[in-house]
């Protein structure tokens, strides 16, 4: 989300004033963050219900924002709302809105099963004036900027994230395996049981596999191709999946003891499923990669 959002920004339109947020970016003073998915449409978050209306100096924004990541705790917002004039729920304009906004609040606490530390909270926009300066896209651009600047971040650091919590999930499994010891036997659980064994080796291949599949995801954005766009929904897909069988396998294979706060186990068992639900969902990725695949419009 904090790398999407300053993407968006840099790429903003000529006539936005983005350098002052830029540079505070760059210094390291300013965070900013993406606040796309409403309540309206859920997890299509490229779709907004709301609607920008317009005040002579700029637009009014009034929105409900949900899963907006460091709500609250943000120095600016990228928000997305429905062009004044557009005519479908793709015609959407991106627009910045600074912390302190009047009209713009957090709507409730954030207190999720996983990434507890991420602050996903709701958003409400009350009548959001924003001028001219502020407005990044064209009229009816947002949906391009979402596709074309955000998704494939978005995607990537997801991607990157599922595969932070695969390695950790390998490493805590192998320290417990290691550590952990039949003392009538005098072995650890890992000399002991080559089953644990077995579905550790499994845990290594997948985690191995995606980080694979991320530097060929690296590889096609830095070199892009007609299988760029494919790469980018699948990373994210096969992400998901990857991360929760890898921790619900560190689960299996640590026993009780993954059940336990002092152990990471459980913990990234919770966010590894957080990932696949995540706009755009697995589900989503799939129907966007079959259309793909048949070579039907993706929208």
């Amino acid at each position: 989300m904090s790398i999407g959002a300053p993407a968006t920004i840099a790429a903003a339109r000529n006539g936005a004033v983005v350098a002052p947020t830029l540079e505070e970016i760059a210094a390291g003073r300013h965070l900013s963050t993406l606040a796309f998915s409403e309540t309206g449409s859920r997890s299509h978050f490229w779709a907004p219900v709301s609607r920008a209306r317009r005040n002579g100096a700029g637009v009014y924004v009034s929105a409900k924002k949900s899963f907006v990541t460091s709500a609250g705790h943000a120095n600016s917002y990228v928000v997305s709302a429905l062009a004044p004039e557009g005519a479908g729920p793709t015609d959407s304009t991106l627009y910045l809105l600074q912390a302190g906004a009047r009209g713009l609040s957090v709507a409730g606490p954030w207190d999720g099963l996983g990434l507890r530390a991420n602050a996903s909270a709701p958003m409400n926009l009350d009548a959001c004036e924003v001028g001219t300066e502020s407005q990044l896209t064209d009229d009816g651009a947002g949906f391009q900027a979402m596709l074309q600047v955000v998704l494939p971040l978005f995607n990537r650091g997801s991607a990157a994230v599922a595969l932070g919590i695969c390695r950790a999930a390998v490493v805590g499994t192998a320290t417990h395996l290691k550590g952990a010891r039949f003392e009538h036997l005098g072995q650890s659980l890992g000399e002991s049981l080559p089953t644990l064994r077995a579905q550790l080796a499994t845990m290594q291949i997948d985690t191995d596999g995606l980080a694979a599949r991320i530097d060929d995801l690296i590889d096609h954005l830095e070199h892009p191709r007609d299988s760029t766009m494919l790469r980018v929904l699948e990373s994210k897909a096969s992400a998901g999946d990857v991360a929760i069988a890898v921790t619900s396998a560190a689960m299996r294979a640590c026993g009780g003891a993954a059940f336990a706060k002092h152990m990471t186990i459980e913990r990234l068992f919770r966010d590894a499923h957080a990932g696949a639900v995540m706009a755009p969902t697995g589900d989503v990725l799939r129907e966007f990669i079959g259309k793909a695949v048949l070579g039907l419009p993706l929208f």
